[in-house]
């Protein structure tokens, strides 16, 4: 009888005025991802810098559980937003939103060196007075920049993007980042399948690009006006085909250059980059759930060669496609690897 395999420990550090919708994401996000034998894949636990109750900014507190003492035997720390601390000038002690709450700054200071630290939203700024995100690339809410890159000016920040990584350190932007972020994750520990099974149960969107914008024009089409959507459904069953912005554009009714501009507004990335992040999506799925040769699966998700497949998964997963198959392949077990993280752009 083999004996299951240890449960990557998540920890959230909550403050005063945390957000639950965050909070709540993390830990039904992580709580839901199974192996292929049914076992929960993550212990998730919630900690504060001290066990007790903790205000939230909506009308109900919490009553957290744990102490700093549980990020210790975290293997991810997951820091939400609580604009009243980020944010928020405290008149009572004449506190500048840029000046951090009182001892803030060692909340991060009992996490293991070798542990991943993520944040979401506005709890960037904890990372960020820690000292974790000098000389980093990182982000948070775009509503934040401003006052972010004023008080962190070694920070690299980039406030354009759903989500960052450099090196063990993750940050996002708002709360539905976040989401995007605990996928990327979980795809990054188990694999793209582990992955978009967490997002059947909790029915959102599989698989958003890190480097994807922040703010969408036009998040929601008219029902009546213009738009792009038919003509991305048609090349997602489409993707093993030679698919130019031109035939894009025709499917849409659109000249090229308006079917450019609508699909980056609506999709908040250009038709290109759109086509190869769901042709990796594809091949990933392949990868994992069949036995194709790899010269196959480049094929049928639009990559033409095996070399170009290799190609596009070394520069973003920091992987060959035999090597990911390899650990996220039929037979395997989709346990947590200790490979490089994808790069996120």
């Amino acid at each position: 009888m083999t004996t299951a395999p240890r449960r990557h420990r998540v920890a959230v550090l909550v403050r005063s005025g945390v957000m639950p919708l965050e909070l709540g994401a993390v830990h039904q996000l992580f709580g839901v991802a199974r192996d292929a034998d049914g076992r929960r894949l993550y212990d998730v636990r919630t900690c504060a810098a001290r066990p007790g109750p903790v205000r939230t900014d909506a009308d109900f507190g919490l009553d957290v559980p744990h102490g700093l003492a549980a990020l210790a035997s975290a293997d991810t720390v997951v820091v939400p937003a609580s604009h009243e601390l980020d944010e928020s000038t405290d008149e009572a002690t004449d506190r500048t939103p840029d000046e951090a709450p009182p001892g803030e700054e060692r909340l991060l200071a009992g996490v293991r060196p070798d542990a991943r630290i993520a944040s979401i939203c506005t709890g960037a700024f904890v990372l960020a007075r820690a000292g974790l995100l000098d000389g980093r690339r990182a982000t948070t809410h775009w509503l934040s920049a401003e006052r972010f890159r004023r008080a962190f000016p070694r920070v690299r920040l980039d406030p354009d993007v759903l989500f960052t990584q450099d090196g063990r350190i993750f940050t996002s932007a708002g709360e539905a980042a976040g989401i995007d972020l605990c996928l990327h994750l979980i795809r990054s520990d188990h694999g793209a399948a582990v992955a978009n099974d967490v997002a059947r149960r909790t029915v959102v969107p599989p698989f958003r690009e890190g480097g994807q914008a922040q703010y969408v024009d036009v998040p929601v089409p008219e029902p009546a006006g213009e738009h792009t959507g038919a003509a991305r459904a048609w090349a997602l069953e489409n993707l093993h085909e030679p698919l130019t912005l031109e035939r894009l554009a025709r499917r849409a009714a659109m000249s090229t250059r308006t079917f450019t501009r609508r699909f980056r507004q609506e999709v908040g990335l250009s038709p290109g980059a759109w086509l190869a992040q769901q042709r990796l999506v594809r091949a990933r799925d392949l990868l994992e759930r069949t036995d194709l040769p790899v010269d196959a699966v480049a094929r049928r998700a639009g990559f033409g060669t095996g070399a170009s497949l290799r190609q596009h998964f070394a520069r973003t997963l920091g992987v060959s496609p035999a090597g990911y198959r390899a650990t996220f392949g039929p037979g395997t077990r989709h346990q947590k690897v200790t490979r490089p993280h994808p790069r996120v752009p």
